[in-house]
């Protein structure tokens, strides 16, 4: 009996890792600068790549433009292309470009970053060349261990800068995500990953508009809903639609995954691993979901750089020890708060 059961019950399972805001501040960028001039990442997330590797597949928010130099931090960011060599190799597989800088250097700007990611062939969505470039490209639908999922990416704004060609870069509306998720189930998705940037900077809470607009994207049977920009970290939940019938993942704000900001909340973020599975039918589902804090530790002085680290690391410098100290005990507050159905994993990442 046992032996038939375990024939019935699919075991195909597959893993996916979300990230928060990669930023790039200029005390970032000094950091990296060599004697040579060049710009070097190759330190900023060594001890993470173990953990974001061995997921199935990675997703991170570039929260900056690659309009070449002058490279430039806030308020209108610019970042080297190593940037993006550092993020693929700790092992990100899809970089969002939907959001509020994604204008800094202007259309001239997308249009760069757009020739990076094909030149380097890393996937990316959120922005394209024109309508037809869009159509290309999207339902950008993976194949993740034998899981169909698809990818949209949405942002608020672009802080009042307006496009002036026709570049596309996708807006949160909601007529628009109704139809990109119908048009990702008609080619084949079984499961989708909508990425939003929304919300307000530094609330560690999300606001009414978040919380209606989440049950909206619910509501049409999406699956996973991410979301970024408050550069702090917001509530996450394992939830059920009963319109739809799908266990569904929400995460509100995964806060900064690395950047120069120093206030409390701003220092670290989290990661979501999200496990998929098939039920007794075949039919895909979100399982199960985690997360991971993570914290910052900027260089000191000449010759030390950024570095983005477990938060319970034992690698994080002395000096920074206080920094981190605060950070977990706000986040871990709101988690064990507001969270359901989301448990924190600090296991050993080896």
């Amino acid at each position: 009996m046992l032996a038939i059961l375990s024939w019935l019950i699919p075991t195909d399972t597959a893993e996916i890792v979300f990230a928060g805001d990669a930023m790039q501040h200029q005390r970032q960028i000094d950091a990296a600068r060599q004697p040579d001039g060049s710009l070097n990442y190759d330190t900023y997330f060594k001890t993470l790549t173990p953990y974001i590797s061995s997921a199935d597949f990675a997703v991170v928010n570039l929260e900056t433009p690659l309009g070449g130099a002058p490279y430039s931090g806030y308020p209108m960011f610019c970042a080297h292309d190593n940037y993006v060599d550092a993020l693929t190799d700790a092992g990100f597989d899809l970089m969002l470009s939907a959001n509020n800088h994604i204008l800094d250097r202007r259309d001239k700007g997308v249009r760069r970053t757009i020739s990076t990611f094909e030149k380097k062939e890393v996937p990316y969505i959120g922005v394209y060349r024109n309508q037809a470039h869009r159509d290309s490209i999207l339902p950008m639908i993976h194949d993740i261990n034998g899981f169909k999922v698809a990818f949209l990416n949405y942002t608020y704004g672009t802080n009042g800068i307006k496009k002036t060609t026709d570049i596309v870069i996708d807006y949160i509306n909601r007529d628009l995500i109704a139809a990109d998720v119908a048009k990702a189930r008609e080619k084949g998705a079984e499961l989708i990953a909508v990425c939003i940037h929304w919300g307000d900077e530094y609330h560690l809470l999300p606001n009414a508009e978040q919380k209606k607009l989440a049950q909206y994207i619910a509501d049409l049977g999406v699956e996973l809903i991410i979301g970024g920009h408050p550069h702090v970290i917001q509530p996450m939940e394992m939830g059920y639609n009963e319109k739809n019938r799908h266990n569904y993942f929400l995460v509100y704000s995964l806060g900064n995954f690395i950047s120069a900001m120093r206030t409390t909340d701003t220092r670290g973020g989290a990661l979501a691993r999200v496990v998929i599975a098939r039920d007794i039918f075949g039919k895909a589902y979100v399982k199960s979901a985690s997360y991971r804090l993570v914290f910052v530790d900027p260089a000191k002085g000449k010759g030390d750089t950024f570095k983005c680290l477990p938060a319970e690391s034992p690698d994080i410098s002395r000096q920074m020890r206080p920094y981190r100290d605060a950070f977990v005990k706000n986040a871990v507050n709101i988690f064990n708060k507001h969270n359901v159905g989301v448990p924190r994993d600090t296991t050993a990442i080896r």
